[in-house]
Parts: structure tokens; sequence; C-alpha cells
């Protein structure tokens, strides 16, 4: 095989994962409100992937021009080109669905109706409710040739293309924002016939039914038609190096280039006429054919995340009870807890509460004299951070790291580290070159005149919210060696060139790579003296050439690899003299599967890790991530139960193979499980008492 059949290209890879949560809109053993939120799902997800990964190989074509090698360039436009004819189909997957979706969804007396669908007094009703809860939000943008609309727009938001006809004059065109962030966008219709058929409109159509009502009396027109566009940008921005501007200012001065970055890709409404698409290309100075798409009526799917159920409750997914940790739970405080034994805790099936309230209990207890944390994304209305403050009035010492460039978080974590750093807290705004992506906190606490340190290691952000929606793992521990590394690495954050050992923590871009590496000559070692190599990985990501060349190498030596990988897989599993010992799966369910574990066999004496860091050279090189060991054989024990769990799931598995056509697992012979149903029993029956 040569260099480029050996890995499948992530960005293909990507649109595989998005293909899978397109499956979950079309299983009809979803509940049919939710089917209809996993295509708000796929759509968010398209469009970032537009902002960040088609947008980076239409800047690598580009740059590979400038630097005069045509054949990388060449190689680029292929993948360009492979990368747009799998979206053109998945588009056409995705109407299909929907049309299916939004027919299913009458059986069940819930009726989407279009602006022309109105009875008489429907149409009363929506004209009335425009004028008193709507116009107030609208403010269109009249287009003349001093209106720069590229800079007006905001790829967040989904816009109507007006055009203003008056015979025997130039059409005028106006462009309206759909203003979702100030109002619902879907509408509840007054019923009319009977109380069981719940009737939305969605604020698009309103807008459109009442146009006039936004235009008369400033512009001379007969007739207005409107049809819906979107643009998305370059997600990428630089940050420039003038020595006298401070790093939030570098920040805000690098998110307004995204503000204003060329449009990488604009999505129109299907029935558009071509008068009014060739305006908002000359409009937009849209050059390239590839960037101009048309679709079905609606943009801005990704606000259908958030379609309210308006019918019975089975409609929707049924809560799965959060679980109380036991041994939190029986003792009187949460250093208690951690004191007799380390705790690990599987979100969203225990309860969050149990880390909020080991930052909320540091905040007042008296013995607790210095609070430390990184954040990468958290809460919009984060209780974390309101404890934080609370310590700091209580006279402790807290400090916390915060990464600003958290992709799509810049603005919060902006406002975040002022809020903090008024209030008192020690404010670290990261590390310009790296990006810090650990989840870390300790609590130092005074115990009869000696500093023990109690901290948390995890695989998911400190945000309540995706605590509820995201699987991830949290370690409390008070095993003291590697709290002080955990220490460390807040100290190596303060002062970048200070060099420091770290013995259990694979700390990227340290030694996280080696470390790896290591652990994997290590199976390879075991196979050669006769015994049993086996390596167990769950990650989200797994792209990183060098890695995935030392599993190769590891499956060529007889060590077996058996992964779950949630998005992109750049390895190839099952190819003859290759990768035939590897076995990948991917689940794709209602928790978006998120934790990183890496579990080596070492001749039947495990070592297991909980890592922030997937497998890719970002997070190997170029940030600061952290994996830490897990010694605690119950810990260990309840990992393995996880995995083994995930690997029988035969209901939302996925096989990835050489071409990532996201097959089921087959069932066979074996019992129908759905491991995160079966995950949940399992943690319920393990935390009884």
């Amino acid at each position: 095989m040569n260099q480029s059949e050996l890995y499948y290209p992530k960005e293909l890879s990507w649109l595989s994962f998005n293909e899978r949560v397109l499956q979950e809109a079309a299983d009809e053993s979803n509940p049919i409100i939710e089917r209809i939120r996993f295509l708000g799902i796929y759509s968010n997800n398209l469009d970032e992937f537009y902002r960040v990964r088609f947008a980076d190989v239409k800047r690598q074509i580009t740059i590979s021009y400038n630097e005069n090698n045509e054949e990388l360039a060449a190689q680029y436009e292929e993948l360009l080109k492979r990368i747009q004819d799998k979206v053109h189909k998945l588009s056409k997957r995705f109407d299909s669905i929907h049309k299916t979706v939004t027919k299913e969804l009458r059986r069940y007396n819930i009726h989407i109706l279009r602006f022309n669908e109105l009875s008489e007094s429907q149409l009363v009703w929506a004209q009335r409710y425009f004028k008193n809860k709507v116009l107030l939000h609208v403010a269109p943008i009249l287009l003349d040739s001093k209106v720069q609309l590229i800079k007006r727009l905001n790829d967040n938001s989904v816009y109507l293309d007006v055009a203003l006809r008056r015979e025997g004059r130039n059409t005028k065109y106006a462009v309206v924002e759909i203003p979702t962030s100030s109002i619902s966008r879907f509408i509840l219709l007054p019923p009319e016939k009977s109380r069981k058929v719940k009737q939305i409109i969605l604020i698009d159509d309103l807008i459109k039914l009442c146009l006039a009502d936004i235009f008369t009396g400033f512009v001379k027109f007969d007739t207005a038609d409107a049809f819906s566009f979107k643009i998305t940008r370059d997600a990428e921005y630089s940050i420039n190096d003038e020595i006298d501007e401070s790093y939030v200012e570098k920040m805000s001065e690098g998110m307004k280039q995204r503000l204003i970055a060329e449009p990488v890709r604009i999505i129109h409404d299907e029935g558009m006429p071509d008068d009014m698409i060739q305006d908002l290309r000359k409009r937009l100075r849209i050059s390239s054919e590839d960037t101009i798409q048309s679709a079905g009526h609606y943009r801005n799917f990704k606000d259908f995340i958030g379609f309210p159920n308006v019918g019975r409750s089975y409609l929707e997914n049924v809560n799965l009870p959060e679980i109380t940790n036991k041994d939190f739970a029986t003792h009187d405080t949460v250093f208690q807890a951690i004191a007799a034994k380390d705790i690990l805790l599987y979100y969203p099936y225990h309860e969050f509460l149990h880390f909020t309230e080991f930052v909320r209990q540091a905040a007042f207890d008296p013995q607790v004299k210095h609070i430390r944390l990184n954040i990468y994304r958290v809460a919009s209305q984060s209780r974390i951070i309101n404890s934080l403050i609370d310590a700091v009035d209580n006279g402790k010492a807290v400090t916390v790291v915060v990464e600003l460039r958290a992709r799509f978080d810049e603005e919060a974590n902006i406002a975040w580290s002022k809020r903090m750093t008024d209030a008192g807290i020690k404010v670290v705004l990261g590390n310009p070159s790296v990006k810090i992506h650990s989840k870390l906190c300790v609590v130092s606490r005074e115990e009869r005149g000696i500093t023990k340190h109690y901290a948390h290691f995890g695989t998911g952000n400190f945000n309540e919210k995706t605590a509820k929606i995201y699987t991830d793992l949290s370690l409390f521990t008070c095993n003291q060696e590697l709290a002080l590394e955990c220490i460390q690495v807040f100290d190596m954050i303060q002062n970048p060139f200070r060099k420091m050992k770290f013995q259990h923590l694979q700390l990227s871009p340290i030694n996280a790579r080696s470390k790896i590496q290591s652990l994997i000559r290590q199976e390879i070692q075991r196979v050669t003296e006769g015994h049993q190599g086996l390596i167990t990985l769950k990650i989200n990501n797994l792209v990183d050439k060098e890695l995935i060349d030392n599993l190769y190498h590891a499956s060529q030596s007889g060590v077996k690899i058996k992964a779950i990988i949630r998005g992109m897989c750049s390895l190839i599993p099952g190819v003859k003299g290759l990768s035939e010992n590897i076995e990948v799966i991917s689940i794709v369910d209602r928790f978006l599967e998120h934790p990183r574990i890496m579990m080596f066999e070492n001749g039947g004496d495990r070592r297991v890790f909980l890592s922030s860091a997937d497998w890719m050279t970002r997070n190997m090189d170029h940030r600061i991530e952290v994996g830490c060991p897990v010694y605690d054989e119950d810990a260990i024990a309840m990992i393995s139960d996880l995995l083994e769990l995930q690997f029988k799931d035969t209901k939302k598995a996925r096989v990835i193979d050489e071409h990532q056509i996201n097959n089921y697992v087959k069932r066979g012979n074996r019992k129908n499980i759905r491991s995160q149903i079966s995950i949940h029993s399992y943690l319920t029956k393990k935390e009884a008492f």
C-alpha cells in the first residue's frame, strides 16, 4: 500500500460520523421528537465542519499554489471534490429524512405549517402576533451601493433575502435577519377544531406572511418575495504579535477577523429566483460556484435541536434518573469521601452535582486554603464560578486558568475572565503558543498542620449543561503523588520555561506521545514473550499518523486492538498484513460519547488512563493535555465493565471499516444490548445503598 492508502482522510471520516447522526434521525426506534432534533444536531455539526475543516482545505489549496506546490494543491482539490460529493449525497438524504419525519409528526397530531397553509382565523391571529411580538425585533437592511452586506451578516443567524418588485422600476432588495436570539423560532398556533391537534409555524414563515407590515411606508412596491439564506465563514483567525497589546485585546481583535472573514459557504432556498441569486453573489463577492448551494426551505436547522414537544411525553426520550454516588452520599463531606478511597463518576449517569458540591464545599470549608481549576468551556450560568467567587470572599486563594481560544466560546471566556478578575480571583490567561485543554481541579486543605491535596482529573469540561448530554469520566483522588503533579501542571502553565518531570501523568506536549508509544511497545514485547497483548481504546478522534503507525505495527506483531472511536478515524482496520488485529466501532446514541480511555493489558496487570486528549497531532504536540493513571482497583474494574458493555452494543454501534459505510454491528445470536441504557442499569445497581 502507498502512503495515501494507509490513512482514511480525516475530513471524509468526519462526514461519516455526521452520517451516523443522520442515521439516528432515520431510526424509527427513536421517538419522533428526538429524530427531528437529530436533524438539528446534524445541521449544527455540518455548519461547524464548513467553518473549520472545509475552510482549512480551501486554505491549504491557496497556500499550496502560493508556494508553487501544484501537486499538493491538486491533492487538496481532489479531497475538496470528494467532500462536496459526500455532502451532496448527505444533503439529499437529509431532505428525504426531513420530509419523512415531518410527515410522521402528523401521525402524532403535530403539524408544521407553511405560511400559505394557514386558515383565515389563523391568518388573523398570526398577523396580530407578528405586530405585537415579532415586529419590534425586526430591523431590515435596505440594500444599496453603500451597504457592505458581507460585513453585516452573522454566520450564526439565518436571513431572508427580500425582493421588492414594482412594475416599470428596478427591483429593490433587502435582507431581514430572523430574530431567533430574541424570540422562539417555533410558534404554537391556537387550536382550531381539536385541541389534540398541535399546529406550529416557524418564525421564518410568519415574517414571510407579514412582509408588507415591515416595508409599507418606507419602500414602494407591488409584490414582495422572500427566500432564506445563510452564510458560513472561516472560523480561523490570527493573533498579532504587538507587544503592547494584552492577550485579551489580541483575542478580541482576532475574533473580529472571523466576523468579516470570507464566506466558505452560502446556502439558500432552492426556490430562490436566479435574479436574486445573482444579486446575492454580487453583494457577497462570491466567485466560486462551489461556495453557493441550494437546499430546502429552512436554514439554520440547528434550531431544531430545541424543537418543542407539544404532544405526549412518549414522543421524546424519557429522562434517565441521575444516580447518586454512594461514597459521597455516606460521608459528611466530599473530602472525607475522597480521603476514604478514589471515586470515579460517569456523567450524565451520575449527578454532576457531585463536582459542583466539591467546589461549593471547598469555597467555605475553613480548612481549605487554595483552589486551582482550569476552564475550557463552562455553562452560561456557572455555579462553579459562583462558588469560586464565594471562595475569594471567604479569604481563600483561587487560581483559575482560562483558555481564551476555546473555539466558539472565546467571547464567553473573555467575559468570565474579566468577571473573575474583578472578584479577586487570580486569572491566568493560558499560553499564547498552546491551547490548554486539560480538565483539572485541585483543592489544597490544611489538616493537622499538614497540607493535603484533593485532585480531580476528567475527560470533559466543567460545564453543568453539557454534563447532562455528554458522557464523561471524573476521577477524584487524594493520592498525593498524583495531586502534586496536578499542581505542577498549574505551575508549569504559569512558568512555561521551567523544566518539570512527571512520573505519573501523561502530559502533552511534554511526554504524552512518548509514554503512549512506550505502553504500545510493552504490549508488543508481551506478544514476543508468548503472552497475550491487548490494547483497548475509547477516544473521540484517531487521526495522528505516527500513533496510527504504532498501532499498525502492534497489530502486525500480534497485539489485539479494540477501539471505540466516536468521530474521525483515519486508521483503516481489518486490512490483512496491516491491521487485521484491529477492530473499531463507533456508538452514536442519545448521549454524546466523549471519554478518552486507554487500557493496556500489561500481562494481566492492567494499566488504565483517563485523558483529556484525543489521538490527534494537535492534542499530542500543540495543547496542554493531561492523561491520568487509574490506580484504584474498583475504578479499573468499573472502566473495564463499561467498555465491555459498549463492545457488546447491538443497537447503536456501527462498524468502522475501510470504507466507513456505517453498517450496524450485527447482532447474530447475541442478546440485544443498547449500551447507554445498559450502563445506566449497571451503575444504578452498583451505587445501591
